[in-house]
């Protein structure tokens, strides 16, 4: 056995990170942003930090960092709007955390939005993938029923 091949949990993360564009925190903001663009086209740098419970210097340090990877579009006191780059990428984000919290809820997880939040900042596409086609093969109600009695009887 080649223990070269083992990390820490952090460990992993940072050999991971080189590979990806957004931190955790960047991609939490930039989902906010495409669920509010969803309704309202656009979101203010007040209501975004209101929404993620953060300050509002804060939310505007982050997002100038994501509009200089032209993720979105933000002037000073006035609203964010994404790009296409940035909608393309919260529409994944979102996605992706839906995937996550059905999956949650299938197999009788609480969902917590906690865990969901872990799994989904951690989560390779092959597995997002896997979940989600687990996620429509459940959605056979003869199939969940059977995994439901399932989970009962090995309760």
């Amino acid at each position: 056995m080649n223990y070269k091949e083992f990390y820490t949990v952090r460990g992993y993360q940072i050999s991971e990170q080189h590979k990806k564009l957004l931190t955790p925190a960047m991609e939490d903001y930039l989902e906010m942003i495409y669920r509010h663009s969803l309704k309202d086209g656009y979101i203010r740098i007040n209501k975004l930090a209101d929404t993620l419970n953060v300050k509002a210097s804060s939310a505007t340090r982050m997002v100038q960092k994501l509009g200089q990877l032209n993720l979105l579009k933000y002037e000073k006191y006035g609203v964010i709007t994404l790009t296409e780059k940035g909608k393309e990428m919260g529409k994944f984000l979102l996605d992706r955390h839906n995937v996550i919290a059905t999956f949650l809820k299938n197999i009788g997880s609480d969902n917590d939005l906690y865990e969901t939040e872990l799994i989904e900042h951690n989560i390779s596409l092959e597995t997002l993938k896997n979940i989600d086609l687990l996620n429509r093969f459940l959605l056979n109600p003869e199939i969940m029923k059977q995994f439901e009695e399932f989970i009962k009887s090995n309760s």
